[in-house]
Formats: C-alpha cells, structure tokens, sequence
C-alpha cells in the first residue's frame, strides 16, 4: 500500500475492523514509513484520550418516566396463560435433546474465547516475527543506553529504562518504536549468542494491571514472559532456552544477576 491508501484505512485499522490480509500489509507499510507511523501513533493517542476523557451525561429522570409514559400499556384483559402438559414423546425429547446440545455448545464458545493475556501474546509474536523477516530489528541500533534512551524522548508519553548487560552475555542491540495492545509501546532489542531478544514495555491502564507475578507461555516455538511492575507492563520473547530467558528477565528487574536462585524459579512456577 502507498501513504494515502494506508492513512485512508487507519481509523480501520486502529479499530481492528480491517480483514488480515489488509492489515498485515498496512503493518508492513508502518514499518517501512516514519511518516505513516507517526500518523498512526497520533491516531491511536487521540482515540486513547476520547475513549478515557469524553464526557457521558446520564439520562434525567423525567426523560425515563416520557419514554415509559409513551410505551403502550397493559391490555385490560390480559390472556390467561394455558397450562401446557409435557407428554413424553419423540418430539420432546429431541427438542430437549437439541436445547442441551445448544448449551454446551454455546458453553465451549465461551471457553475458546482467548483470554486478554492470550490476545497479547499473540500481538506480541507477529510483532517479534515481523521483525526478524523484514530485517527491521531497530529503528535506532546502539548498545548504550544513554544513546537509546533519549532517542524515545517525543515518540512516546513515557520514559522507559533502558540497561546494557553485555558484561552478563546479554548486550543492548538497540530499540524500536512498535504497537501493541491498542498502543505505541517501547520495544528494546537484546541479543544472546545468535538469538534475538525482544522487550516490550508499557504504562499499565489501570491499578490491576500495574502489578503482577511472572506469567510465562509457549507459542509456536517462541517462550514469552510477561510480568508487570512499577506501573509498566513487560512482555519478553525469544526463541532463546527458558533458562537463559529467565536469567535476562531477572536482569531487567533487578539489574543483577543471579542465575543460581533464578533456575529455582524456573523449576517452581514451570513454563506455561
């Protein structure tokens, strides 16, 4: 898609009405268009503050009692209700039979839908695909902190922290801006070995999301850990062994590390 195709459909898309095969071709013009990017981020930042910020009046009291006033009323001789006999027939039970199979059925679509967790997480896989296919690993490469830092100064109305830990194997390759969860995010590169690291960090939207445990996961051949802290919410990926994932996510938090407590971690809550 051109620049004035992808705007046209950007209201679309932030919604997530677009079908996946215009969607995944706007991501990649996002991508490869700083121009198009920013107008998408403005975008989602203004539909964010109407959605938080608009105004809601409720109905006065008065304007219920017009509305039930002009309903039509009861009717002076209400039918007197028949009394019906369940005679136990074939007709019967298949219809009772029908009416439980809809339940369940109904019961199973409730199930299958995907929890918020689940809807990120596979949010936060296409963005780690797409980066490794289309060779987009960064928008700005260096692995000092203090360089990549303030690069994210006017792209975002947050601050994330940003470390190197080459010393524990772990270098900074550099950060990217990305969207995710409905929001422009901050996703900070690492690398360990020949594997690719990505950390995706923003504001929590409300008290429940601002803290919680590791929560951690598997999805097609990828191990993600999320966790929440300090108001800001983490998503790590990477094909990179559970351990030495774990080892990078115990530096993110503390900033030291310890591998030995951390592979008792790893062993007690498991890999989802």
């Amino acid at each position: 898609m051109d620049c004035k195709e992808t705007r046209d459909l950007l209201p679309a898309h932030a919604d997530r009405e677009l079908g996946l095969r215009d969607a995944v071709e706007i991501d990649r013009h996002l991508i490869a268009c700083p121009a198009c990017q920013g107008e998408f981020a403005r975008q989602s930042a203004l539909r964010a503050a109407v959605k938080k910020h608009a105004t809601r009046f409720t109905a006065p009291p008065h304007l219920e009692n017009s509305i039930q006033a002009a309903l039509p009323g009861e009717t002076a001789h209400p039918a007197v209700p028949v009394k019906r006999m369940w005679h136990w027939n074939w007709l019967n039970v298949g219809a009772a039979l029908a009416s439980a199979v809809a339940i369940v059925w109904s019961f199973g679509l409730y199930l299958a839908v995907p929890s918020a967790n689940d809807r990120i997480a596979d949010e936060v896989v296409s963005s780690h695909v797409r980066s490794l296919m289309v060779n987009h690993i960064a928008d700005i490469a260096s692995s000092d902190q203090h360089t990549v830092k303030p690069w994210f100064n006017g792209k975002l109305d947050f601050s994330p922290t940003v470390s190197d830990f080459t010393a524990q194997g772990f270098p900074l390759v550099g950060a990217r801006l990305d969207y995710l969860h409905g929001r422009p995010v901050a996703a900070l590169v690492y690398r360990h070995r020949q594997h690719w690291i990505n950390e995706y960090v923003w504001p929590a939207s409300n008290r429940n999301e601002s803290e919680n445990a590791l929560y951690t996961l598997n999805r097609q051949g990828f191990h993600i850990v999320h966790w929440s802290e300090h108001g800001m919410i983490h998503w790590v990926i990477s094909d990179l062994n559970p351990r030495d994932l774990m080892t990078l996510v115990q530096l993110l938090r503390s900033g030291e590390g310890s591998p030995m407590a951390w592979s008792l971690v790893v062993e007690e809550i498991g890999w989802g």
